[in-house]
């Protein structure tokens, strides 16, 4: 099986989305497949469900498309400075994954999307490297040797790419979020051979 790297994300209005489409191109950048996949939303209706299949865009994540990845990008938006929880629904389930320990050492990283530019992002991308963290993954960032990040004015954390909600990605947060998805590659290619 080729080594990819699961841009694993939620959107529900398209921002997150975006930076997971920039993330990609990133690690298609680096050499590495990117595959992009989603979460179903979670309903208040207990009867409701989900199609198997999404009616458009990725397809949803399965427990088997995140224990064979050689590296892990997860985004949501933000949700009172913790991710969504549809996102949250499908990590919850992956205690089997920590079991057999199928996510040690590949290497990790999180980004997200606010609605204001003190929308929560920091918090947001902490809260979501805990359970990365339990898995025994490697976390990393993004550098200060990247410069952008210490240009922007809008996304962009050492913690991970981000976006603040507008008409769309500014500079800063492409050039972020591209090198943040070839940082992982890279990683999980040294962390592969070794």
């Amino acid at each position: 099986m080729t080594p990819y790297i699961l841009v694993l994300y939620y959107s529900r209005n398209g921002h997150v989305k975006m930076l997971a489409d920039q993330i990609a191109l990133g690690i298609e950048n680096a050499g590495m497949e990117a595959r992009l996949r989603t979460v179903p939303a979670v309903s208040t209706v207990c009867e409701a469900t989900e199609t198997d299949i999404p009616s458009a865009g990725d397809i949803y994540c399965s427990e088997d498309d995140l224990a064979n990845c050689a590296g892990l990008l997860l985004g949501s938006p933000t949700r009172f400075g913790n991710m969504a929880a549809p996102l949250k629904y499908f990590i919850d389930g992956t205690a089997g994954l920590w079991m057999n320990g199928s996510l040690i050492n590949k290497p990790a990283g999180v980004f997200t999307s606010t609605s204001s530019l003190h929308g929560g992002q920091e918090s947001t991308l902490l809260t979501m490297m805990l359970p990365l963290l339990h898995q025994g993954m490697v976390l990393a960032g993004i550098p200060y040797s990247e410069a952008a990040l210490t240009n922007t004015k809008s996304g962009g954390t050492p913690y991970g790419a981000s976006h603040v909600e507008g008409d769309g990605l500014t500079e800063e947060e492409t050039q972020l979020s591209q090198a943040q998805g070839k940082r992982i590659a890279l990683l999980a290619s040294k962390l592969s051979s070794t």
